[in-house]
């Protein structure tokens, strides 16, 4: 059985994953907001506490991260299978190595949370490391794929 893509198809899978990506790193920015929300929630007493409880930023944070790891996960599976199917080969390099990477840091961070609902704050400080440490990956892979798509656009 011959699953031929059409050359068309073939060009226009090359831009669902930058797309995707953009949207997800815009997303992770949301949810780093979400999360200082949270942290500004425990953090504070009284009349302040009570109104910032109502934001319900915990919840928010939560769901926001989950749908983060999902699409994250689905977005790196899926610019490797455009690339493999478009070129029949994966490019190692620094993109491909990078998006392995904040793959992994999304998944040791998510699977902190139980330790987090507990209460362990040296889960909750790890989860902030990785975040961060996660975000100007993120921020750095954007860059080098507006590069990718700018070689793809020109090779047309």
């Amino acid at each position: 059985m011959n699953l031929e893509l059409s050359p068309s198809l073939k060009y226009w899978l090359n831009f669902f994953h930058p797309i995707m990506m953009w949207a997800l790193l815009a997303i992770s920015i949301y949810a780093a907001y979400l999360g200082l929300k949270v942290q500004r929630t425990r953090n504070a007493q009284g009349e302040e506490k009570k109104e910032l409880i109502k934001g319900r930023y915990n919840i928010r944070h939560y769901q926001i991260g989950s749908i983060l790891l999902a699409l994250m996960v689905a977005g790196a599976v899926g610019g490797m299978a455009v690339t493999y199917i478009n070129n029949g080969k994966l490019f190692v390099g620094p993109h491909l190595l990078a998006g392995l990477g904040m793959t992994s840091l999304i998944a040791f961070s998510a699977a902190l949370s139980p330790y987090m609902q507990k209460g362990a704050n040296w889960a909750r400080m790890t989860h902030i490391l990785l975040n961060f440490t996660l975000l100007g990956l993120f921020a750095w892979q954007a860059i080098t794929g507006v590069q990718i798509v700018q070689r793809i656009l020109t090779n047309a």
